[in-house]
């Protein structure tokens, strides 16, 4: 077991963070699958309105891939397919029946699951639809079932603001778990790599077996794949990393083991937003409103499926994206603070990332939408450079990619990054310069480019 330690990164101090109990709300009635949550695909319905689906049915494929389908998350009847522009399809969306029936499969005994090989597992995720759970790097995008990753890594930590602590998600799931370990074993020539945080109590994650175990430690964005890749295995040209989140472990290992698609999640509902911020039992897909039903401080607010760095803005009749297991909602403001320019105020009324670190400060910060300034010209002092733990310049790298210039791109590992692992340096920025979407529109670069 190694254990890696971060010193670059902050931990936000937004307040409203979940706590370790389940929240109860109602039950979602309907739940959707949104095409936009998959980057490079071309998606082509299987269903249309008024058809009748179970858990696990296909609902669309990949022209691109065409072995590649998505499975629904819940059984009952296609209310409704939302067409964008040049007909894109937005959702699907699934109102749910009392009583769901599943896609029934095959179960596999637990002590048949190292003999199967990367062929069978492979053809049961597929025949089950649920490939999209497993991404890879570079690209962060859908693996390619055709290729032979060198490593697969799973992140038993989630550092983001407000997210999901997988020590609490993943009690008492040992056994599945392992399971959906050991299918990714069969998939993989390589190494299956799982991390967590160094003074973890969770038995799921510390009693992992057939799999190189490795700890934690330090602040945002410690809890990143991407970080974790970098630090402990890094990524090499022409080659295929693997991810899975810890969450789809136990769905895959639900597959085999029963035979069915359970789409079950834990996730977290957050923010200064929210009155009772704490973790939820539900499932992927689900409806927004009920999380946030009768649970806002007031009707004006920014939601955000996913963390507050990364997520994707959302509201009350949208619903949580495929990979996404929080709800995060911050209070929408618009006015202008007096002599804002001169910060007046002290440490514990006035957010300060350097106070973070040298006065320890742990008071939390009820944040609004307000972004305190606006795009200005970049000022290089060194901001990016200490909240990113990778042996990269962003700097150089944000410049090469204005310039379109693709082996300076290459050159400076672009192709190693994902815009998550640059997201506080767009929250810290001086200049208000969003880096992390710079970082996504150079890999789009580089993806066309071939």
């Amino acid at each position: 077991m190694t254990h890696i330690k971060i010193r670059k990164g902050h931990n936000i101090r937004i307040s409203g963070t979940p706590i370790d109990e389940y929240y109860n709300i109602e039950q979602t009635k309907t739940v959707s699958i949104q095409p936009h949550d998959f980057r490079y695909i071309k998606p082509k319905l299987l269903v249309k309105t008024g058809d009748r689906v179970e858990i696990g049915s296909p609902l669309f494929f990949d022209k691109l891939q065409p072995d590649i389908k998505w499975a629904s998350p819940g059984g009952g009847e296609v209310k409704e397919v939302v067409l964008g522009e040049r007909r894109a399809i937005q959702k699907i969306i699934i109102q749910l029946d009392e009583e769901e029936k599943s896609v029934i499969h095959s179960p596999i005994k637990y002590q048949e699951i190292s003999s199967l090989g990367k062929t069978k597992v492979t053809d049961k995720i597929l025949e089950a639809n649920l490939w999209p759970l497993i991404r890879q790097r570079p690209y962060n995008k859908i693996a390619d079932q055709n290729d032979n990753p060198r490593a697969i890594f799973v992140s038993g930590f989630n550092s983001a603001p407000l997210s999901v602590n997988l020590d609490f998600a993943l009690r008492h799931k040992q056994s599945v778990f392992q399971a959906g370990l050991d299918v990714l074993n069969q998939l993989s020539d390589g190494n299956v790599h799982l991390t967590f945080e160094a003074d973890t109590n969770c038995e799921t994650l510390t009693s992992a077996r057939n799999v190189n175990l490795h700890t934690i430690d330090g602040p945002h964005p410690s809890g990143n794949v991407g970080i974790q890749i970098h630090h402990i295995d890094p990524w090499k040209p022409n080659e295929v990393i693997w991810v899975v989140n810890a969450q789809h472990v136990i769905t895959i290992g639900d597959l085999f083991l029963k035979g069915i698609y359970d789409p079950s999640i834990i996730a977290t509902v957050g923010g200064p937003g929210v009155k009772n911020c704490a973790h939820i039992k539900t499932r992927t897909g689900a409806s927004i409103e009920t999380f946030l039903s009768d649970n806002l401080h007031i009707d004006d607010n920014r939601i955000i499926s996913g963390d507050i760095l990364t997520g994707k803005e959302s509201d009350l009749n949208g619903y949580i994206g495929y990979y996404d297991t929080t709800i995060s909602v911050v209070p929408n403001s618009n006015d202008r603070e007096f002599l804002g320019l001169l910060k007046p105020g002290n440490d514990k009324t006035r957010y300060s990332v350097t106070n973070a670190f040298v006065l320890k400060n742990k008071t939390t910060f009820s944040f609004t939408t307000q972004q305190s300034g606006s795009l200005r010209p970049m000022v290089p002092i060194n901001a990016w450079e200490n909240m990113l733990p990778m042996d990269i310049y962003p700097n150089a790298l944000y410049r090469s990619i204005l310039a379109e210039d693709f082996e300076e791109m290459e050159g400076l590992g672009l192709l190693e990054c994902d815009e998550e692992d640059f997201a506080l340096c767009s929250f810290v920025c001086p200049s208000k310069i969003d880096i992390g979407s710079v970082i996504r529109s150079g890999l789009d670069l580089m993806k066309d480019d071939g």
